[in-house]
């Protein structure tokens, strides 16, 4: 727990990717806040674990189906009346040279993570238009701007994500709703799956020398979705101990 807090009083959160992981540690930061929090994930039981765990509501949802995507903001808004933050967290990898990535592969990632992103989003922007207010946070990588070997489909995705964000920021800026994404080297499910030896090799490029525990990257994504930030959008923040310099 940090010294820095936000009140989210009144507000509803719609968070993906989040049975475990960095989207676990920002449900339990919004609902800390505040906040009437609904968290998904495509892993049914994790979620529900996770869900009891910060006392959320969890939808067990696909993000790259879209009548999935509509059923989570539907049961957000019909128990809230609103949705007031957006965070699109959700990803999978299916690792490998460019050359052995199957068309299955390549379209999953893409699916999930920036079709989960615009999938959302565009659920959302009907009650943000109504409200004349919103947030949305996307989750990018380092990897979408510097690219890194066996992660063409992962690094296509992400970078597609900035595009997104920034194309979406000037289109949704004159209904009062900001748009941003954080770029987060954090310690996930996805680092863990890395093998040993490529694991030291990209901590010894880190300059902070480790990956962020999830919960580093809650002040960030609260300062986005917060009041305080409504003058910023389409800003990517790097929150990755420096390795983006």
């Amino acid at each position: 727990m940090g010294n820095l807090s936000y009140d989210f009083s009144g507000r509803t959160v719609i968070v993906t990717g989040a049975a475990r992981g960095i989207g676990l540690a920002l449900g339990e930061f919004f609902h800390r806040s505040g906040a009437t929090v609904f968290l998904v994930d495509f892993d049914a039981e994790e979620l529900a674990k996770a869900a009891a765990g910060v006392g959320a509501t969890g939808i067990a949802a696909d993000v790259s189906r879209t009548a999935d995507v509509d059923r989570v903001v539907a049961a957000a808004v019909e128990a809230t009346g609103r949705i007031d933050i957006l965070v699109n967290n959700a990803g999978i990898l299916r690792d490998n040279v460019l050359w052995k990535i199957s068309d299955e592969d390549w379209d999953a990632v893409l699916a999930v993570h920036a079709g989960g992103t615009f999938r959302f989003t565009r659920a959302c922007v009907p009650h943000f238009r109504a409200q004349g207010s919103g947030r949305v946070v996307n989750v990018t990588s380092y990897t979408g701007l510097h690219g890194n070997t066996g992660q063409a489909n992962y690094a296509a995705a992400k970078a597609g994500i900035i595009g997104f964000t920034k194309t979406a920021a000037k289109e949704l800026a004159h209904f009062g709703v900001t748009v941003n994404a954080i770029s987060p080297n954090a310690e996930t499910r996805m680092i863990a799956s890395i093998p040993d030896a490529k694991r030291a090799e990209l901590t010894a490029h880190i300059p902070m020398g480790r990956f962020a525990d999830p919960t580093e990257m809650c002040a960030a994504v609260g300062f986005l979705a917060s009041d305080e930030a409504g003058y910023i959008t389409g800003a990517v923040l790097p929150v990755d101990g420096g390795i983006s310099m």
